[in-house]
């Protein structure tokens, strides 16, 4: 019903949504640098190599004999370079069709990990409220 390591992975995936805002904005704000390097922000693949190394995410424990918390900390979003390629003569890459289509999918992104961590707080809510 309630999960913490659901909520955290959750979390996770909101800080890699905010960071691939700024990755963008800074990719749009450079569109015109001559040499400028479009970078982007790597995580949704992460997660799915860490989840297909286990069925679940491994839990991390302060103690013996202690219930930990999960270790989706490991599983951070990652920002890379583009320095394959050009698209124009002064060595700049930026795609403001590929820019703008990334804003796009990374707010509906936003969007779905909010209504997702919205439901789980919901049902912690409704769990806390609840009168035997």
């Amino acid at each position: 019903m309630f999960d913490p390591s659901y909520l955290q992975v959750l979390q996770n995936g909101l800080h890699a949504a905010s960071l691939r805002q700024n990755v963008i904005a800074n990719n749009l704000s450079n569109l015109d640098t001559p040499g400028f390097k479009a970078s982007s922000v790597q995580f949704e693949n992460i997660l799915a190599q860490s989840l297909d190394q286990g069925a679940n995410l491994p839990l991390l424990t302060n103690a013996p004999n202690q219930f930990g918390t999960p270790a989706s900390d490991a599983v951070t979003p990652e920002i890379t370079q583009n320095n394959t390629t050009s698209l124009r003569p002064d060595g700049n890459n930026v795609d403001i069709d590929q820019q703008m289509t990334d804003l796009a999918k990374n707010n509906l992104y936003n969007d779905s990990l909010t209504a997702q961590i919205s439901a789980q707080l919901g049902i912690l809510r409704m769990v806390i409220s609840e009168k035997p």
